[in-house]
């Protein structure tokens, strides 16, 4: 793959970012912000400390999220496009859609699914404000150990396909990335600052939507960038063609 390719698809890839950066911030204003207004109420109707407000709700829950959400869609898809043009090729005989498709599902799973389920989301008003630096550090250090393993897991399954066949390695792959995440959990320090009153309903729904958001980005990119992945490769292999066909002694006879 040439820099140009390299190039577009970087390009490309911000751009399906950003507009399945729109989808997710549709799907956060519509079923995440209140919930965290649900929460913010809950927090008022319980704390005697009411201080000033530096950044109005209205803001937060309108300019404040919009530039979060698409800034960070924006940024995943370009780094997810790296990913995609490192995995082309590598990851088996899948074309430019499917391997977009396995990207984005992958990168889903690694960087918030698997972090999730032992570090949940929590809506404001949950967790103790000392201890945010070290709940912020655990949540990223299982970032970096689930995207490191799912990486190691790949590598292992196309190590072991020539001997085993691709099914069974990609199982065998996939219960030593199970077995090593599960340690992972079992090891690292459980975080459960709820507090006994808080709604469990709002907690719970906070926390699906949550997921949606994710879902929907990630979802949306891989539809997204592999087609544009596609017509980007398919261009250029044509232009590839024309290239060599220009230079052939046919044509030029």
């Amino acid at each position: 793959m040439n820099s140009v390719s390299v190039r577009a698809l970087l390009v490309r890839g911000m751009l399906a970012g950003l507009a399945a950066g729109v989808l997710a911030l549709v799907v956060a204003y519509l079923l995440g912000e209140p919930h965290v207004d649900a929460a913010i109420a809950f927090e008022e109707a319980h704390s005697h400390d009411h201080g000033e407000e530096l950044v109005s709700r209205s803001l937060q829950s309108t300019a404040g999220l919009a530039t979060g959400v698409l800034l960070y869609g924006v940024a995943i898809g370009g780094i997810a496009a790296l990913a995609f043009c490192v995995a082309l090729g590598r990851i088996g005989r899948f074309g430019p859609r499917a391997t977009a498709a396995l990207v984005a599902g992958g990168a889903l799973l690694a960087v918030y699914v698997v972090p999730f389920l032992k570090y949940p989301a929590n809506p404001p008003s949950v967790g103790d404000p000392d201890t945010i630096a070290k709940r912020t550090t655990l949540y990223f250090l299982m970032i970096a150990l689930s995207v490191l393993l799912s990486v190691a897991a790949v590598i292992l399954g196309r190590r072991l396909a020539p001997r085993l066949g691709a099914w069974n390695a990609t199982v065998a792959a996939s219960a030593a990335f199970l077995a090593v995440i599960g340690l992972a959990y079992a090891f690292l320090p459980a975080v459960n600052e709820v507090p006994k009153d808080f709604p469990a309903t709002v907690l719970w729904q906070f926390r699906l939507a949550a997921l949606a958001i994710q879902g929907t980005l990630w979802v949306a990119f891989g539809l997204l960038f592999g087609h544009l992945a596609e017509r980007v490769m398919g261009a250029a292999a044509a232009s590839g063609r024309r290239t060599d066909g220009a230079g052939s002694p046919a044509a030029i006879g």
